[in-house]
């Protein structure tokens, strides 16, 4: 699995299952993230940011995947891509975040910790 392919998929860690948002989300704004792999054969870390609307992250390369920050900061998330898929908790603060994630391609699996932090 590559880097960018499992990292895609543990973006949306940061994303959580969760009906539609109605309104704006106190977490809504642009978030840097930082995927850290403590188990696997995956790249050691990945950075990126996502965009955080009405309670519903948003990346533009993701293809298929849920998510959305509960009003306490709660995330909850799954992505699929292709023959990868990645889950994952965690909860945001005001200014920052953190969790864990989990995924596999094909056989291979990997797993780790998140942190974000708002811009």
């Amino acid at each position: 699995m590559t880097k960018r392919s499992l990292l895609i998929v543990a973006t949306s860690c940061f994303i959580a299952f969760a009906p539609a948002a109605y309104g704006r989300s106190a977490y809504d704004g642009s978030w840097d993230l930082i995927f850290v792999t403590q188990r696997g054969i995956c790249d050691s870390s990945y950075t990126f940011t996502v965009d955080v609307t009405n309670g519903n992250v948003t990346h533009p390369n993701l293809v298929k995947f849920r998510g959305y920050v509960a009003r306490s900061g709660a995330v909850r998330a799954s992505v699929t891509v292709q023959d990868k898929y990645a889950a994952g908790a965690g909860k945001l603060f005001a200014t920052s975040g953190r969790g864990t994630w989990s995924g596999h391609s094909g056989t291979a699996r990997c797993s780790g910790y998140w942190t974000a932090h708002r811009n």
